[in-house]
């Protein structure tokens, strides 16, 4: 058995895509899954069970799209790989607040996708690649990064899924999955 976090992507943002968190686990219960917690109320759902990411990321959007009656995208990934990304941060995670340093999680590899954007126009903000996913450092938080939203382009994301968490978040949930 294998701790996840389930990271839903727009739900509970200005009264559209309510997900209430206490059915989100009734859902994730209803498939088997054991100990089932969230955190906050903007997606962010853990739990234990057997199989592939990637297969429960489908079995989870079905089971939500059935329950809620619109589609949320959504990735399932596991406490190590949380754990490597931490690791794996580009940026001086530890000198920062969480609210500078953000991770939007991909559903695959970058690749070349966000080549062509010139973090250097975007000074003091920057951004790196990393494992399914790209870390954003914005001084002044995500609300108000302009490389921010040019990294969420349509371009650059189109056919992924794509979820963004602040640091803070990122390293709740690596601990409630025990990485």
């Amino acid at each position: 058995m294998t701790r996840y976090a389930a990271l839903l992507r727009g739900i509970n943002v200005g009264g559209k895509k309510r997900v209430p968190m206490a059915e989100l686990r009734d859902v994730l219960s209803g498939l088997g899954y054991t100990d089932v917690t969230t955190y906050l109320n903007s997606g962010n759902a853990t739990f234990t069970a057997t199989g592939d990411a990637a297969e429960l990321t489908l079995r989870v959007e079905e089971a939500l799209a059935g329950h809620f009656g619109f589609p949320i995208d959504t990735l399932v990934v596991d406490g190590p790989y949380l754990r490597r990304v931490i690791a794996a941060c580009p940026f001086p995670a530890d000198e920062l607040e969480g609210k500078q340093l953000h991770v939007t999680f991909l559903s695959e590899e970058p690749g070349e996708r966000f080549a062509a954007v010139d973090a250097a126009a975007y000074a003091p903000e920057d951004y790196r690649l990393g494992e399914k996913a790209v870390y954003l450092y914005a001084p002044d938080g995500l609300g108000v990064s302009k490389l921010g939203v040019e990294l969420a382009r349509p371009r650059l994301v189109k056919g992924l899924r794509a979820t963004s968490r602040n640091w803070n978040t990122v390293k709740a949930l690596a601990e409630i999955t025990g990485a």
